[in-house]
Protein backbone atom coordinates (compact mmCIF):
# COMPACT_ATOMS: atom_id res chain seq x y z
CA UNK A 1 0.00 0.00 0.00
CA UNK A 2 1.31 3.47 -0.78
CA UNK A 3 1.67 5.94 2.05
CA UNK A 4 -1.13 8.53 2.25
CA UNK A 5 0.10 12.10 2.07
CA UNK A 6 -1.81 15.31 2.68
CA UNK A 7 -0.03 17.30 -0.04
CA UNK A 8 3.00 19.56 -0.26
CA UNK A 9 4.12 20.80 3.15
CA UNK A 10 7.13 22.93 2.20
CA UNK A 11 9.91 23.62 -0.26
CA UNK A 12 13.42 24.29 1.06
CA UNK A 13 15.98 26.53 -0.62
CA UNK A 14 19.52 27.43 0.43
CA UNK A 15 20.33 31.10 -0.19
CA UNK A 16 23.43 33.27 0.35
CA UNK A 17 21.57 36.17 2.03
CA UNK A 18 18.55 35.23 4.11
CA UNK A 19 17.28 38.76 4.67
CA UNK A 20 17.51 39.66 0.96
CA UNK A 21 15.65 36.47 0.02
CA UNK A 22 12.94 37.08 2.61
CA UNK A 23 12.43 40.58 1.19
CA UNK A 24 12.34 39.21 -2.39
CA UNK A 25 9.70 36.53 -1.65
CA UNK A 26 7.62 39.06 0.29
CA UNK A 27 7.77 41.64 -2.52
CA UNK A 28 7.28 39.30 -5.49
CA UNK A 29 4.85 36.69 -4.16
CA UNK A 30 3.50 38.12 -0.89
CA UNK A 31 4.91 35.32 1.29
CA UNK A 32 5.11 36.13 5.00
CA UNK A 33 7.61 35.05 7.64
CA UNK A 34 5.98 32.78 10.21
CA UNK A 35 9.01 31.39 12.05
CA UNK A 36 12.76 31.92 12.37
CA UNK A 37 15.36 29.66 13.93
CA UNK A 38 19.00 28.60 13.88
CA UNK A 39 20.25 25.06 13.33
CA UNK A 40 22.75 24.39 16.14
CA UNK A 41 26.17 23.11 15.20
CA UNK A 42 26.22 24.61 11.71
CA UNK A 43 24.84 28.05 12.63
CA UNK A 44 22.39 27.94 9.72
CA UNK A 45 19.80 30.70 9.86
CA UNK A 46 16.34 29.44 8.89
CA UNK A 47 13.15 31.26 7.98
CA UNK A 48 9.79 29.64 7.31
CA UNK A 49 7.54 31.71 5.07
CA UNK A 50 3.87 31.06 4.41
CA UNK A 51 2.98 30.69 0.75
CA UNK A 52 -0.30 29.73 -0.91
CA UNK A 53 -1.07 26.34 0.68
CA UNK A 54 2.54 25.51 1.55
CA UNK A 55 5.57 26.89 3.36
CA UNK A 56 8.88 28.01 1.91
CA UNK A 57 11.89 27.21 4.10
CA UNK A 58 14.94 29.37 3.44
CA UNK A 59 18.40 28.50 4.77
CA UNK A 60 21.51 30.65 5.01
CA UNK A 61 24.49 28.46 5.91
CA UNK A 62 27.97 29.91 6.53
CA UNK A 63 30.48 28.60 3.99
CA UNK A 64 27.83 27.11 1.67
CA UNK A 65 28.81 26.50 -1.95
CA UNK A 66 27.33 28.90 -4.51
CA UNK A 67 24.64 27.75 -6.91
CA UNK A 68 26.27 26.38 -10.08
CA UNK A 69 25.52 28.63 -13.08
CA UNK A 70 23.68 25.95 -15.07
CA UNK A 71 21.11 25.50 -12.30
CA UNK A 72 19.56 28.86 -13.27
CA UNK A 73 18.89 27.81 -16.89
CA UNK A 74 15.83 25.53 -17.26
CA UNK A 75 17.01 23.20 -20.05
CA UNK A 76 20.58 23.10 -18.75
CA UNK A 77 19.36 22.36 -15.22
CA UNK A 78 17.57 19.25 -16.52
CA UNK A 79 21.01 17.82 -17.27
CA UNK A 80 21.79 17.69 -13.51
CA UNK A 81 20.07 15.13 -11.29
CA UNK A 82 18.12 16.36 -8.29
CA UNK A 83 15.31 18.77 -7.56
CA UNK A 84 14.58 21.17 -10.40
CA UNK A 85 12.33 24.02 -9.31
CA UNK A 86 9.14 24.87 -7.50
CA UNK A 87 6.16 25.70 -9.68
CA UNK A 88 3.56 28.22 -8.58
CA UNK A 89 0.16 28.07 -10.26
CA UNK A 90 -1.58 31.12 -11.71
CA UNK A 91 -4.84 31.64 -13.59
CA UNK A 92 -3.40 33.75 -16.43
CA UNK A 93 0.21 33.09 -17.48
CA UNK A 94 0.74 36.08 -19.80
CA UNK A 95 -0.75 38.42 -17.17
CA UNK A 96 1.56 36.96 -14.50
CA UNK A 97 4.52 37.41 -16.86
CA UNK A 98 3.65 41.08 -17.34
CA UNK A 99 3.23 41.55 -13.57
CA UNK A 100 6.60 39.90 -12.89
CA UNK A 101 8.29 42.14 -15.45
CA UNK A 102 6.62 45.21 -13.88
CA UNK A 103 8.15 44.14 -10.56
CA UNK A 104 11.59 44.04 -12.22
CA UNK A 105 11.85 40.25 -12.35
CA UNK A 106 13.81 38.97 -15.36
CA UNK A 107 12.12 36.28 -17.39
CA UNK A 108 14.49 33.38 -18.02
CA UNK A 109 12.23 31.46 -20.40
CA UNK A 110 8.64 31.20 -21.60
CA UNK A 111 7.60 27.67 -22.51
CA UNK A 112 4.43 26.85 -24.39
CA UNK A 113 4.36 23.05 -24.62
CA UNK A 114 1.36 20.75 -25.06
CA UNK A 115 -1.10 23.59 -24.52
CA UNK A 116 0.56 24.92 -21.38
CA UNK A 117 2.04 28.35 -20.66
CA UNK A 118 4.99 28.44 -18.26
CA UNK A 119 7.18 31.37 -17.25
CA UNK A 120 10.56 30.56 -15.72
CA UNK A 121 12.23 33.13 -13.49
CA UNK A 122 14.97 33.06 -10.89
CA UNK A 123 14.78 34.41 -7.38
CA UNK A 124 17.31 36.91 -6.08
CA UNK A 125 19.76 34.05 -5.43
CA UNK A 126 19.42 32.40 -8.87
CA UNK A 127 17.07 29.56 -7.88
CA UNK A 128 14.66 28.57 -10.66
CA UNK A 129 10.94 29.14 -10.16
CA UNK A 130 8.24 28.18 -12.64
CA UNK A 131 5.04 30.23 -12.81
CA UNK A 132 2.59 27.81 -14.41
CA UNK A 133 -0.76 28.68 -15.92
CA UNK A 134 -3.19 26.09 -14.54
CA UNK A 135 -5.97 24.77 -16.73
CA UNK A 136 -6.34 24.46 -20.49
CA UNK A 137 -5.43 27.31 -22.81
Amino acid sequence: MPIAVNGINHFAISVPDLEASIAWYERIFGFTVIHRSVIPGIDAKVSHMQGPGFQLELFQVPGAHPLPAGRSVPNEDLMTHGNKHMALGVVDGPKAKAELEALGVSIVKVAEIDGTYDVFITDNAGNLIEVFEEGPR
